[in-house]
């Protein structure tokens, strides 16, 4: 496969353009999800890269300062869409893409949505604690005692969910959903 290098100047901002407005177009649907549209680009920029790279490569091309590109890297690397790989002769960190967007998908997924059924489900789990504490001191009272019973119901249903939502992620982690939904070829 050739190199940029080895294209000729037009061909060369030509290849450019197209990998420009993919990365444009990776930034974006990044931020939608909730990482910032340079993460996006700085993922974008790597993807098309066909090695792995260090953080002064990067800052260099994207023209960003180092420390944006540091924070930008470990956020990608918390995600689990690069790597920090080894380098034989190098003594600075490097790193490349993860280039399996199905592998991607899931991790991200995983993460946001694991944290999220994490935290919501011990909330609810306090709740309906705080909720028998008031049905066995508020006996006599009725009406609280109804109006309590049916909030109880909704956080039994949304903890229901949350415990789906779990089935959900551990089929992405282990593959299941593969099964169901099989990857393109």
């Amino acid at each position: 496969m050739k190199d940029l290098e080895q294209l000729s100047d037009e061909q060369q901002v030509h290849i450019n353009k197209i990998r420009q407005r993919v990365i444009e177009s990776i930034g974006k649907n990044m931020d939608l999800y909730g990482i910032t549209l340079s993460i996006g680009h700085l993922y974008g920029n790597m993807y098309f890269n066909r090695s792995p790279v260090t953080l002064d490569e990067m800052s260099q091309a994207m023209g960003m300062s180092k420390t944006s590109i540091s924070t930008g890297m470990r956020t990608l690397t918390d995600l689990k869409m690069i790597n920090k790989v080894w380098g034989k002769g190098s003594r600075k960190d490097l790193y490349e893409v993860v280039p399996d967007w199905h592998q991607n998908f899931t991790d991200f997924f995983s993460i946001k949505w694991r944290k999220a059924v994490e935290m919501n489900s011990s909330v609810l789990k306090k709740t309906l604690i705080e909720i028998q504490n008031i049905k066995q001191q508020e006996a006599a009272d009725e009406v609280l005692c109804q109006l309590i019973a049916l909030d109880e119901e909704k956080i039994v249903d949304a903890l229901n969910y949350y415990n789906w939502l779990l089935r959900l992620i551990d089929s992405f982690e282990t593959g299941e959903i593969f099964n169901f939904i099989p990857k393109s070829e």
